[in-house]
């Protein structure tokens, strides 16, 4: 089964007074790719959470947001600048002074000052953090593989339909291409008869000899042989448990340039129409294979 690389995904876990959050948002990319943003403090964590996001997810940018709320008592202190205090008092004591003011100085004209009580920093061990934020990335990584799975079920879905078409195209092509020599024998005699207006009388076992000439060259029962192999391969690869982006890629380069060549050598308008007409199919593919991982 294939995997879009298309999704996002959340989770939340509160254990002792701690709530982590993770959201994990997923996009197209050759390769694997992760942006992560973590609470300041955790930094020491991140190749952790890389770790576990590149064992269980291959190819695409992965943009990971992780927040940690501690509302602990243990989370709140603060701690006072006493030099601040002490100067900023000193500073409303002589400005009462000068204008002459009776009134007190009150607590909370010093404690509203800017940088008089400020938070304190705080030792906290991250590691005990750690069970709690593996829990909830692992939760919403599992979620996110699931969202991605669903959306490449609808690719493959759509690559199967797809798939179809071109193999009922392939057959069609292969009809629309026997008998090659009666066509060219018909053609070289009505370009002689056109060009001699019938005076010359024509060798038809020359006539023969170059039609079949034409024809071996015209032929395409290998590159409609190669073309089969491949429409069957897509299908084992879409059916494989390991990511499979990248060899579809490879093979839709593959399927195109027999169709390619078939083109190049298409001797009947059907058989050029039948062509064009896949090679749109297969671009239609190609565009949705760059989504899958």
């Amino acid at each position: 089964m294939i995997s879009s690389m298309t999704a996002y995904a959340r989770s939340e876990k509160t254990e002792n007074d701690i709530t982590v959050t993770v959201e994990i948002r997923s996009y197209n990319s050759k390769y694997l790719d992760i942006s992560l943003r973590t609470p300041h403090g955790y930094e020491s964590l991140e190749s952790r959470i890389k770790e576990r996001i590149s064992s269980q997810i291959s190819r695409g940018r992965i943009e990971i947001q992780v927040r940690v709320k501690d509302e602990s008592e243990n989370a709140f202190s603060y701690e006072i600048d006493k030099p601040k205090a002490q100067a900023y008092y000193q500073a409303l004591s002589d400005l009462k002074n000068l204008l002459g003011i009776k009134e007190e100085i009150r607590l909370e004209q010093i404690a509203n000052s800017t940088g008089i009580i400020r938070p304190a920093e705080t030792e906290k061990n991250f590691e005990c953090d750690w069970p709690i934020i593996q829990g909830c990335l692992d939760e919403a990584i599992s979620n996110l593989k699931i969202m991605r799975e669903k959306e490449g079920a609808f690719l493959e879905k759509d690559f199967l339909e797809r798939l179809n078409g071109i193999e009922q195209s392939i057959q069609e092509i292969e009809d629309l291409s026997e008998n090659l020599i009666l066509v060219y024998k018909q053609r070289l005699e009505e370009r002689i008869m056109a060009l001699t207006k019938g005076i010359v009388e024509m060798d038809m076992g020359r006539i023969s000899q170059e039609a079949a000439f034409l024809a071996d060259r015209s032929d395409i029962s290998e590159e409609i042989v190669r073309s089969r192999s491949h429409v069957k391969q897509f299908r084992e690869i879409l059916a494989e448990p390991e990511p499979a982006g990248r060899k579809l890629n490879f093979l839709l380069q593959e399927f195109n340039r027999e169709f390619n060549t078939m083109g190049a050598k298409a001797v009947k308008t059907e058989i050029a129409h039948s062509i064009v007409a896949v090679k749109s199919e297969l671009e239609k593919i190609r565009e949705q294979v760059q989504n899958v991982e």
